[in-house]
């Protein structure tokens, strides 16, 4: 008995050898290219590296994030993030929501719908940008624009207007992520049991009624894991916006991922940059933290 028992040990101990052996090339590309700039990023926000005056570099231990406190770019750069992600993430989940009602109602037709939604989410963000300015957004001769003057309302420069410009980046990163909220509450939607529903039919229940006290509790984890994703990619979305505006005009669409780009690689301030960058990881990291438990409660 003895013996079997030590030959079993022997083999799981060499099953879990040849597991680490087999995980470890993959284990050590994920430290080098994520752990290792990361730990770099931090490294650099404690440090003066301004390759404009080179002559001023040194530790800075905080300083770089005292500085942030006097830089009203900063803090103006940090409202438009929160406008920003608090803005597209609230109108993803509401008209993703609302197709969704709609077409879990419609009995054929569902897989082209599901096809067709997946087109935006497949296009790189950049694309996406180029795509509005260049085809939708553009003056004179845009697809928005043609509509405003058809309906009298006059032609706009939606990308070169401060007032315009924030509300023209927030449609085009909601026109792209809409359809994965979308995509999600209607695979959620076609998992409920639909005999809760119909006991609530013959008690006489609305259609509000059922949406309210039914449906709305048992889609809730899913509407909170779509929040959780959508705002991590809220907060650190660049390409669509740089490639539309590139955080202009002025500093009216600079969020704190632009901010960060454009102190670190256009004024050359990699230290000031870095600590931006390192205060945008740990906003994200908070409102995802916040958010996992609100999931846990709700669960």
């Amino acid at each position: 008995m003895s013996n079997t028992l030590q030959i079993g040990h022997s083999l799981a101990a060499q099953e879990r050898r040849f597991a680490i052996f087999l995980l470890a090339p993959a284990l050590l590309i994920l430290l080098l290219t994520t752990t290792t700039p990361l730990v770099y990023l931090g490294w650099s926000s404690l440090n003066n590296l301004d390759l404009g005056m080179p002559w001023l570099s040194g530790f800075a231990g905080l300083g770089n994030y005292f500085k942030m406190s006097e830089d009203p770019r900063f803090w103006n750069s940090l409202f438009l993030t929160i406008v920003y992600t608090s803005s597209t993430v609230v109108l993803q989940v509401l008209i993703g929501l609302i197709l969704a009602l709609l077409v879990i109602q419609i009995p054929r037709g569902q897989g082209l719908m599901r096809v067709s939604a997946i087109l935006p989410i497949v296009l790189a963000p950049v694309v996406v940008g180029l795509f509005w300015r260049t085809l939708v957004l553009a003056p004179d001769f845009g697809l928005i624009d043609m509509v405003s003057k058809a309906l009298g309302l006059g032609s706009h420069n939606w990308l070169g207007d401060p007032q315009l410009a924030l509300i023209s980046v927030i449609a085009i990163h909601t026109w792209q992520w809409t359809p994965f909220a979308f995509l999600v509450l209607l695979a959620t939607l076609s998992t409920l049991p639909l005999d809760v529903f119909e006991a609530s039919r013959l008690d006489r229940a609305g259609a509000w009624q059922r949406f309210i006290y039914i449906t709305l509790p048992l889609i809730r984890p899913a509407i909170i894991m779509v929040i959780i994703l959508r705002s991590m990619t809220a907060l650190s979305a660049f390409a669509a916006i740089y490639a539309a505006t590139g955080g202009g005009p002025g500093s009216s669409t600079e969020i704190l991922n632009l901010y960060a780009y454009q102190t670190s690689f256009t004024i050359l301030n990699l230290g000031y940059g870095s600590s931006l960058a390192v205060m945008l990881m740990v906003i994200t990291l908070a409102i995802s933290f916040i958010m996992f438990r609100v999931r846990r409660k709700s669960s």
